[in-house]
């Protein structure tokens, strides 16, 4: 049986080089990104951006609901992908980071798509719980993870996806030791997916690691 390769700064840039291009919007997302210190960290990574670009275009996506936005690099991402009438729905609760990421969508000229909502993510998804969605990602705070996905499962079309990041959490799923909140959760959370009977689903190693569950 063939290993998979470790993926090192090095591979992961070479992977890059030979990707598809970011626009100059997503390229200066990044930037600004860069300057903010640890709080980079909440951003996706490039490989994340190509992979959501690729599964919408082959899925024939149109409407999509974002749980945790950031400064937008995933949702312009996204939009960049859906057909012209596609709608992209953004769900953050920071005021400062979602009017950045406004300012981009505009700079891209996609901010017609992209829907922002700036409130706390599980009164969001009580406003939205009877609108339908091709597709939802979720990558918001990870205490609440259990809750999107169970919320998020009833307003997925059937056939529809389900994506969730930070699902490897730097690693430390596997390591014993790490006992802490944050890293419990997401063990916990891994396990509820991997046993429901309502997904087929399988984590991919891109970024912190991606679940991408398809609704049966």
């Amino acid at each position: 049986m063939g290993n998979n390769i470790e993926i090192s700064k090095k591979i992961e840039k070479y992977i890059n080089n030979f990707s598809f291009k970011l626009s100059p919007v997503q390229k200066e997302i990044i930037d600004y990104n860069n300057t903010l210190g640890n709080k980079k960290r909440m951003q996706v990574a490039i490989s994340q951006c190509h992979f959501l670009h690729l599964i919408i275009k082959i899925s024939n996506i149109k409407n999509v609901l974002e749980i945790g936005t950031f400064t937008g690099l995933s949702a312009l991402s996204i939009a960049l992908a859906l057909p012209e009438d596609g709608k992209l729905t953004a769900l953050d609760k920071d005021k400062e980071t979602s009017k950045i990421a406004v300012s981009f969508f505009k700079k891209a000229k996609q901010d017609k798509k992209i829907q922002t909502i700036v409130k706390p993510a599980l009164d969001g998804l009580d406003e939205l719980k009877n609108q339908k969605y091709d597709m939802v990602f979720i990558d918001a705070d990870k205490l609440n993870y259990k809750e999107y996905y169970e919320k998020s499962i009833k307003m997925i079309n059937k056939g529809g996806l389900i994506i969730i990041d930070n699902v490897l959490w730097h690693g430390e799923v596997v390591d014993e030791d790490k006992i802490d909140k944050f890293t419990l959760n997401i063990r916990e959370l891994n396990e509820y997916v991997s046993s429901d009977e309502r997904v087929e689903q399988i984590i991919i190693p891109l970024g912190d690691g991606m679940t991408v569950c398809r609704v049966l």
